[in-house]
């Protein structure tokens, strides 16, 4: 349990948390009502003794929330709902559009770098979608990564594909090292069966044809035949990540279509499906002028008269 108490008016907030390599650390937070301000502190100490509990099934998350001074949530909180309607008209529409949104918003920083489709998406397929579940890795080291260290079911990448739970997107930081995969066939077709929505990561994959073809959404840098030993250690599930240069938060919204991956932030997701869908179609609208010979001037952004025409266009398409 987290252990409280206050400081004049501030309160603070210490809690434990497991890693993955079976050190605990302290995090605190402090959060100060009067002035609505709050700061996380993290790792403050580690213990060095081994926990005699499960590493993993006995952990807490690290997510806490922040917020700016005007009260608004930063920190993605897994317990933000989204609603099923926002998560099907994220499947619709596309990442140009979720970007332009989101820069709306004062983010720029939401598109993964380096990251593509395994197997380029059918013209009108459905977008992957789901909250993200992370996996983190750091360099491999010899005397620990070899081939009987997977012999361990707590090995934390396939406790991982384990426990990453049905619709959501195993999201992993890999670094960007492309030099070996973070990922193989048997561990995909694992994730399909338990019905994950689909597996996200900034390194390439190994048995790339086979994970192309099961149909299972995969993004990722390519393919590289190497094990992942060679060059990661897994040591964190479902914390703070950067993938591709953006940082990914356990709960955040995965999109992947066939230009690339974003990331939303999850108390953004309802109003960005929102006013995303409602871009779009006003783009088809705008389309259909440029297509019948308009110039760009006045259509394209809209002036007050073609956006009076695009609202008597979509009475006309109920």
């Amino acid at each position: 349990m987290p252990d409280r108490h206050r400081t004049g008016a501030a309160a603070c907030e210490s809690f434990d948390v497991l890693r993955a390599n079976g050190k605990a650390s302290r995090h605190t937070s402090w959060s100060d009502p009067q002035h609505n301000r709050g700061l996380t502190i993290s790792v403050l100490y580690y213990n060095n003794a081994t926990h005699p509990l499960d590493t993993f099934s006995s952990r807490r998350r690290a997510t806490r929330t922040t917020k700016h001074d005007n009260g608004r949530d930063t920190m993605t909180s897994p317990a933000i709902p989204v609603s099923d309607a926002a998560l099907e008209q994220l499947r619709h529409v596309s990442n140009a559009t979720l970007t332009t949104q989101l820069f709306k918003r004062g983010l720029r920083n939401v598109f993964l770098q380096g990251v593509k489709p395994l197997a380029v998406p059918a013209p009108g397929a459905p977008n992957l979608v789901g909250p993200a579940f992370t996996m983190r890795n750091i360099p491999a080291r010899e005397d620990l990564d070899q081939l009987s260290a997977f012999q361990n079911p707590e090995h934390p990448q396939r406790k991982g594909v384990e426990t990453v739970p049905a619709g959501a997107v195993l999201v992993q930081d890999c670094r960007g090292v492309t030099d070996a995969a973070s990922m193989g066939s048997i561990l995909a077709t694992r994730m399909k069966v338990r019905g994950v929505a689909g597996m996200v990561s900034d390194g390439p994959v190994r048995d790339s044809a086979t994970i192309a073809a099961l149909g299972i959404p995969v993004f990722c840098a390519g393919a590289s035949a190497p094990l992942n030993l060679c060059k990661h250690h897994t040591v964190d599930l479902n914390v703070p990540i950067g993938c591709g240069g953006v940082a990914v938060f356990p709960g955040d919204i995965i999109v992947g279509d066939a230009d690339g991956v974003v990331v939303i932030p999850r108390h953004l997701a309802e109003e960005v499906a929102r006013d995303a869908t409602e871009q779009e179609t006003l783009e088809r609208f705008i389309t259909e002028r440029i297509e019948a010979g308009a110039a760009l001037p006045g259509t394209y952004p809209p002036n007050e008269a073609t956006l009076a025409a695009y609202e008597a266009w979509k009475k006309e398409q109920r």
